[in-house]
């Protein structure tokens, strides 16, 4: 686990990377050696970094963290989304959740929470604030959630994967991407809503 310098990280989180190369290990994407060189090789020079991020405790055990594009830097933190999702499911009140990080002039990125209600379970008016008091409770107060969403369902592959590119890309009002693995479409309907109102 190391920094984006390299340094070696040991009790913090980083990234994971390879420090030499392994049988089987790939060599190159098809038609397009350039792209896996930037991919894997070239953000820490000499490490092959694995996109995950990453934390190696005291005791030898590596903990993966989730991927490393998808983490949330607020001002000057970083934190994968899962961390928050882990906390926010704590809440009886919440069957799904999503963590995406938007950009923010002041802070770098704020982070911004989607949840989907337990079944059958009816949600008050103030509950966006309870969930967002919750995680800076359990979070510290730098990754209180700027915004709580309550959402229908949020937009998954077929095999449940929440897809948290889209849902960011959508509510930011970027172009979505790949929409073929897209199990739900109905989800992306209610995201354009919310980022319209």
């Amino acid at each position: 686990v190391v920094s984006g310098d390299g340094t070696r990280l040991a009790g913090s989180v980083g990234e994971l990377a390879v420090a030499a190369p392994f049988l089987g290990m790939t060599q190159a994407f098809w038609e397009d050696r350039e792209r896996y060189l930037d991919t894997y090789w070239r953000s820490v020079p000499g490490l092959w970094v694995h996109g995950d991020l990453a934390i190696e405790e005291a005791d030898g055990h590596f903990f993966l963290l989730g991927r490393s594009d998808d983490t949330i830097k607020v001002a000057g933190k970083r934190l994968g989304p899962a961390e928050v999702e882990d906390v926010l499911l704590e809440m009886p009140e919440i069957s799904e959740a999503a963590a995406i990080g938007i950009e923010d002039a002041a802070k770098g990125q704020r982070l911004v929470v989607f949840v989907v209600p337990a079944p059958e379970v009816p949600l008050p008016k103030t509950f966006p604030a309870q969930a967002s008091d919750y995680v800076a409770q359990r979070l510290g107060r730098a990754f209180r959630p700027s915004v709580v969403h309550v959402i229908g369902s949020l937009p998954k592959t077929r095999s449940s994967k929440v897809m948290r590119r889209v849902l960011r890309n959508i509510y930011t009002g970027s172009p979505p991407g790949d929409l073929s693995s897209l199990d739900n479409p109905a989800s992306i309907e209610e995201i354009e809503r919310l980022r319209a109102g």
